[in-house]
């Protein structure tokens, strides 16, 4: 194996234990703050690699770096109607019985004098504050990554600089790279416009982007024209002569677009610096992206299965399990890329995936973070009910009800997270698509 590769799948794997860690501090701060009491702050599964304890908590990082933890007391409520000096009646049920062993492992690390730390007795805006703020940090995070990406990196895009001037001019329909002796040659090549030429006019009108090159040549057709470039810092004009081809269309390259002008040069990628306003919209138009991609899951899920099983092509809008991600960011450090796009790939790669895992957790189930999210919410809803129509304030709401269903959704979790790391073993998805 190239040891880069390697190298790259290490960094991935650090960078994604830096997001978790950070997920789960989100978590920790404003627990504390309200005084819940945190008896662990674990990076990872598994086997414990490493811990120290401090005060009340104990923080460490487990072997397996696919998650992480906080653990609360009292997340659970107890049995409604239970007093502590009396025996319980053993609960009968399957579902019932896994209430009641839950309930039982909320309380373990419940204290004489931890009446007022643990989580579920704590008011409803704080609940919803402790359990969003891990997936707070994960837009922080994606921002911050945004925020590196665009502007202090910029976007790669096409500027009107001239990489390659091609010698002749190779048909559409053929599917070749060389030229042969019968070709004609392009008219570039005739004006000589040569690679490093900056684009800046074109038959007198202003060229600011690749786009308006294109736009101006295609539209123009078959003709004379006047090209301003400037070549070695020094501005000049050359007489060019436009041909009529038939090119792809540019927005649909499977449609041919007839007899359009053209000249015979490639444009230059440059890395373009954006706005901190542009970073928002941006992120904005990717979450909305992400958010389509989640609601969508089931079906993408049928298509990971065929990838998986049947060999069919990976769609590269479909979910991308951290091996899968973790093989990109080797790729990505073994590419011929500069280093400047490796970076740039890592970080868009990183920023990505903690917006996607913001949005994961904030899904509106158990055991997911917007699960409890979606509890202290209606918890609001009912105390607010309450007071508008002057009625007893309830109780707390009580998700130890809903467990049978988080366990079924835990399990089919558990299958999907199984089904994209096989996909990601045996048919990944790669740079190229």
């Amino acid at each position: 194996m190239n040891w880069l590769y390697l190298v790259g799948i290490i960094i991935f794997l650090v960078g994604l234990m830096f997001s978790i860690a950070l997920h789960e501090l989100g978590h920790l701060v404003p627990a504390k703050i309200f005084g819940v009491r945190v008896t662990q702050y674990m990076v990872g599964f598994g086997s414990t690699a490493w811990s120290r304890r401090k005060g009340e908590t104990e923080y460490g990082i487990k072997w397996i770096p696919f998650g992480g933890y906080i653990r609360m007391i009292g997340m659970l409520p107890p049995r409604p109607g239970d007093d502590p000096t009396k025996m319980r009646s053993t609960a009968t049920g399957p579902f019932q019985g896994l209430i009641e062993s839950a309930r039982d492992a909320a309380q373990e690390e419940v204290r004489p004098g931890d009446d007022d730390r643990v989580f579920y007795r704590k008011k409803w805006w704080q609940k919803v504050i402790i359990m969003s703020g891990g997936p707070a940090m994960n837009f922080v995070l994606a921002f911050v990554f945004f925020s590196i990406l665009l502007v202090g990196i910029g976007l790669p895009t096409w500027a009107p600089i001239v990489s390659q001037t091609n010698e002749c001019v190779i048909p559409a329909a053929e599917q070749r790279e060389t030229c042969k002796a019968t070709d004609e040659r392009t008219p570039a090549a005739k004006a000589d416009v040569r690679p490093g030429d900056h684009i800046v006019t074109f038959d007198g009108r202003k060229v600011a982007t690749w786009d308006d090159a294109t736009e101006m040549i295609r539209s123009h057709g078959p003709g004379p024209v006047k090209l301003g470039i400037v070549r070695d810092d020094k501005p000049m004009t050359l007489d060019v002569t436009l041909i009529p081809q038939d090119r792809p269309n540019l927005d649909d390259p499977t449609k041919i677009d007839k007899n359009v002008g053209f000249l015979g040069v490639l444009p230059t990628e440059v890395m373009e610096q954006q706005s901190m306003g542009q970073v928002v919209g941006y992120m904005g138009e990717l979450t909305a992206r992400v958010a389509g991609s989640l609601v969508n899951l089931p079906e993408k899920m049928v298509g990971i299965w065929h990838a998986a099983f049947s060999g069919e092509e990976r769609d590269p809008e479909g979910p991308v399990g951290v091996v899968g991600a973790g093989r990109m960011g080797g790729e990505i450090l073994a590419s011929d890329l500069s280093e400047v796009k490796k970076i740039w790939f890592f970080v868009n790669l990183l920023a990505g995936f903690n917006l996607a895992i913001g949005l994961f957790n904030l899904i509106p189930l158990l055991p997911l973070d917007g699960g409890h999210v979606a509890g202290g919410l209606w918890e609001g809803i009912k105390r607010a009910f309450a007071r508008i129509t002057r009625r007893p304030e309830p109780g707390y709401v009580d998700i130890a009800k809903v467990l049978p269903l988080t366990y079924a959704i835990a399990f089919v979790m558990m299958i999907m997270a199984g089904l994209l790391v096989y996909a990601d073993l045996v048919n990944p998805l790669t740079l190229t698509g």
